[in-house]
Order: structure tokens, then sequence, then C-alpha cells
């Protein structure tokens, strides 16, 4: 169904967020999520944090001041008391709401004005104050780890790692390949880093049962293999398309009436943080572009420096292809290319030789 208007929907984006939703749950699960509060606290969002970090210190700053205020009232501290001109407090200058607040607000963030000080005449203000310092050290160090994970976590890593925004298919080395380019924006290392990727398709199978979300394994590779990569730069990937590819069915004329979703991932280890990350980009049959091939981006200069154009990252050229993987296994002579796939006029070729359209590492 290729309608005018008519939207394709992905389970990932190109992003990699997922597009999924969650229904029907029983009243019994969301207790799940209560118990797993740490990931529930990281996983939200910066604004909710942000909501509950100020209600978290504000809200116990205010109960711990109507305690205080309690305990001055019971002491007889408190203005409206008329306390006596020789009468001990509890905590001196505590004599009503607003004090007891700027009291327990000090106590908590050990700011200590000086203008209200503790007596030892109370031992249950005593308890009270240990009690506040306590909860205070929890309360701190939760909001901070919370907000430490959230700033170090692993997606922004992911951030710095794009794909190309199409998949082209063209023969490389002998054989018909279906590629993507990606590139680490950061000189740090993805350590142990590796690619692959799932192919989502509905299916029915020989009992008539349809599998709305069938998923077929499909291996990247590159010159030197599929393990480790060694990411310093952008690398071409490429998916090789034989009799046992899912590909091998399809033709430059069909592609973009298959109804699938390549889903592309790359894991891998941070070198400054050590912390592991994924990155997942999708392609839709409309962004597999038949019978180009990526523009160079690699090239050195005449002072031994290697230097990488981004401007030509998502960049092709088209090449000669055969018309579909059988005529190219099969039909000795036929990689003439098609002009059926998706024609993308806006790709401009740019000179490597021009220093100026260059992008120093």
């Amino acid at each position: 169904m290729n309608c005018p208007g008519y939207r394709r929907a992905r389970l990932v984006t190109k992003d990699g967020r997922c597009n999924i939703e969650y229904g029907n749950f029983k009243y019994s699960r969301h207790f799940a999520f209560l118990a797993d509060f740490w990931t529930t606290f990281v996983e939200i969002r910066w604004r909710f944090v942000l909501f509950l970090f100020i209600a978290s210190f504000t809200l116990s700053w205010f109960i711990f001041g109507l305690l205080w205020y309690w305990i001055a009232r019971n002491n007889g501290d408190l203005e409206w008391q008329n306390p006596q001109n020789d009468h001990t407090p509890c905590v001196y200058n505590v004599v009503g709401l607003t004090t007891a607040f700027l009291y327990s607000l000090e106590t908590q963030t050990t700011i200590g004005y000086g203008g209200r000080a503790l007596t030892p005449l109370c031992p249950g203000a005593v308890a009270l104050i240990i009690i506040q310092s306590l909860v205070g050290a929890i309360i701190n160090c939760f909001m901070c780890g919370v907000i430490l994970s959230k700033i170090s976590s692993p997606k922004k890593r992911a951030k710095t790692i794009t794909f190309s925004d199409m998949a082209v298919i063209s023969p490389k080395n002998g054989t018909l390949c279906l590629s993507i380019r990606v590139a680490n924006l950061r000189k740090t290392l993805m350590i142990g880093s590796q690619i692959y990727g799932k192919l989502l398709r509905t299916t029915i199978t020989p009992d008539g049962e349809t599998i709305i979300m069938d998923q077929v394994n499909i291996d990247f590779m590159m010159d030197a293999g599929k393990d480790n990569l060694f990411f310093i730069c952008p690398l071409t990937l490429y998916h090789v398309i034989d009799k046992s590819s899912p590909f091998f069915e399809m033709a430059v004329d069909t592609l973009n009436k298959q109804e699938f979703e390549l889903v592309v991932f790359l894991d891998g280890t941070a070198e400054s943080t050590s912390s592991s990350c994924q990155v997942r980009t999708s392609f839709i049959p409309q962004e597999i572009m038949w019978g180009y091939n990526f523009l160079p981006i690699i090239s050195r200069s005449k002072e031994g420096k290697y230097r990488v154009d981004f401007s030509n990252f998502s960049k092709v050229v088209p090449v000669a292809t055969a018309h579909c993987p059988y005529c190219f296994h099969n039909i000795k002579g036929h990689h003439h290319h098609s002009r059926d796939g998706n024609d993308n006029p806006g790709f401009e070729v740019i000179d490597m030789n021009d220093p100026t359209t260059l992008t120093k590492m």
C-alpha cells in the first residue's frame, strides 16, 4: 500500500526511539515500577526530575518545620504563649511557624546562620535534629545520584553516533550488497563495537498463523570482518545479498512495494567512561536506494593527515547495478543501472581535493 498521504508506521524511529505502546496492564503490575524505583526515577523526563528535586527538599523542610513548631509549642516558646523572661526555649529564636520553617531549612542544609540554635533542654528536639540530618543526607544522596545518572546516561553518548539517512544497494567485491554508513562524531573510540540488524516484517506461517513482527537476522560486515570494528572514522557496513538473504527475492521495481523495516543496531563501550551503549536506527523500503553507492569521504592531505568530509556522509552516486539479485548471480553482464528506484537529485558530488569542503578530524 503506497497511497498518497499514507505514512508507513515504523517500530524504531531514525533517532533510535521505539514506537511501541503497552496497554491493558493489570493494576498490580504498576507496583513493579515502584519496586524498581531507582530505574523509574532515572528514566523519567528531566522536567519531572527537577520537579521531584524541588518538591522533595521543600516538602521535607516544611514537614520538619511543623515538627519544630510543635516542639516549640509544647515547651511554651511561641510569642503568643507569652513566655517569661527567664524561660529557656528548646530552640532559640523559634517563636512562630516562619521561624520554625527557617530553622528546619538551616538544619537540613547545614547553613547555620547563628540566629537560631538548639538547647539541651528538650530531648525530643535533640532526637529530631538527628532524624532530620539523616533524612536530609538520604535525600541529597538520592537526588544527586539520579541527576548524575541521567547526565552520564549512555543514551547521551549515542547521540554522537550517526547513521546515513539512506541505505544503498550496489555491487561490491563481486557481490551484491546492501550498504549503510555509520560515523562516530567523537575522536574517542567505541571499544568492542559490533553491528547487526533485524528485518521486521509480517509473515504467514504454513499453519495460517499471522506473525505481525517476525524478526529475521541480518548480518553486516566490513572488508576486515564483522567483529570488533575499529571505529575511529566513518565506516561503510554492508550486507551480502545472497540466496540466504531475505532481500534476494526483491528487485528494483518491487522494493518500494514491500512491507518491512530494517532495524540496525550498534553496540559498544565508550572509551572515556567505560559505559556500554546501543545506537539504533531503521530503514523502510523508501529509504533504500537501488543502484547507488556512497561518495568517498576520507582523504589524505599533503601533510599526511587524514580528513573526513561529513558533507558527503549521506550523498550517493548512481552505479551500474543488476535489476535483481537473481540477475546479478545468474545472468552474465546483466549489470545495468535502473532509475526505477529512489533518485535523489539533491545529492551533489563534492570534489575531495578542494580543501574548503573538508572537515578536519
